[in-house]
């Protein structure tokens, strides 16, 4: 089993160099096909003094949303074509212009969506939003972070495992990935006394991703006071993981919007790619 449809997220030339830097190498390897998705705002009309739509301002606004587009696609074409890849090309129109909201139809479609994370120094509208695929699509999210190396393959993964819905769906849609790779851990931070209360346990999960010839080891640390996150992100540091698997917004949207939680702190500051699923 492996992706063969991989939607990508190219919301600016800033986020699509990345982007396809990840995409294009997991395609060749997979025989996959490509679908880059770019979306554009659709241009709102102000009003004149004189009380009529000031018909220069939204021409201005249209032609730059299509010189963006133009000069979106052409990179994505060019990095195809140079690859000898199947692709196909879409470009979208909406009210906010987030590539990641636009084309979260489009991207159900596809095995895997691939999407930069924010770079704090980019303009607020560079940056598509991850929590809108995320939400939306229904299919497991690739998170490239915005800097730093990124590999080809991933030999050494990090699944983060709290026993909920989410965590399990966000595993066995990496399944391909974890087959495939050489090192795959179960990363447990303060198991709970009754596994039972936490849905199947680790242990159970190792097992049945080994029958498909994963190589597994299971781990669990306490947090001692430090957040979920900090002790997630300190133990893909210290085994050298350079893929962490893990199920996006296992509490409320609005509860991590208003008090944080790991899956924002992920989506902001891990610096390996992560893969997840809602």
């Amino acid at each position: 089993m492996s992706y063969k449809t991989i939607a990508v997220i190219l919301q600016s030339k800033d986020d699509a160099q990345r982007v396809l830097d990840c995409a294009v190498p997991l395609a060749q390897a997979w025989g996959a096909h490509i679908v880059g998705i770019h979306a554009e705002p659709i241009p709102v009309a102000y009003s004149a003094a004189v009380g009529f739509p000031d018909v220069g301002v939204i021409e201005t606004a249209t032609e730059a949303a299509a010189e963006r587009t133009k000069e979106v696609e052409a990179l994505f074409t060019e990095r195809m074509k140079a690859a000898d890849q199947s692709f196909d090309w879409h470009s979208l129109t909406s009210y906010s212009g987030d590539s990641a909201y636009a084309g979260a139809t489009l991207s159900r479609a596809a095995d895997l969506v691939i999407v930069a994370q924010r770079n704090p120094e980019w303009a607020s509208d560079d940056a598509p939003s991850v929590e809108g695929v995320l939400y939306e699509s229904g299919r497991p999210v690739l998170v490239v972070p915005y800097a730093g190396p990124l590999t080809r393959s991933f030999n050494r993964i990090l699944v983060s495992w709290n026993g909920s819905r989410e965590a399990a769906r966000a595993v066995f849609d990496a399944l391909p990935l974890i087959a495939e790779a050489g090192w795959t851990e179960i990363f447990v931070v303060d198991p709970p006394e009754d596994e039972d209360e936490a849905g199947a346990s680790a242990s159970a999960l190792a097992a049945a991703l080994s029958r498909h010839g994963a190589e597994v080891t299971v781990a669990t640390e306490a947090s001692r006071g430090r957040g979920v996150d900090e002790v997630i992100r300190d133990r893909v540091a210290a085994t050298g993981a350079d893929l962490l698997v893990l199920g996006a917004y296992s509490h409320s949207w609005l509860r991590q919007m208003l008090f944080g939680g790991v899956t924002r702190s992920v989506l902001h500051a891990m610096q390996v790619p992560s893969f997840m699923s809602h």
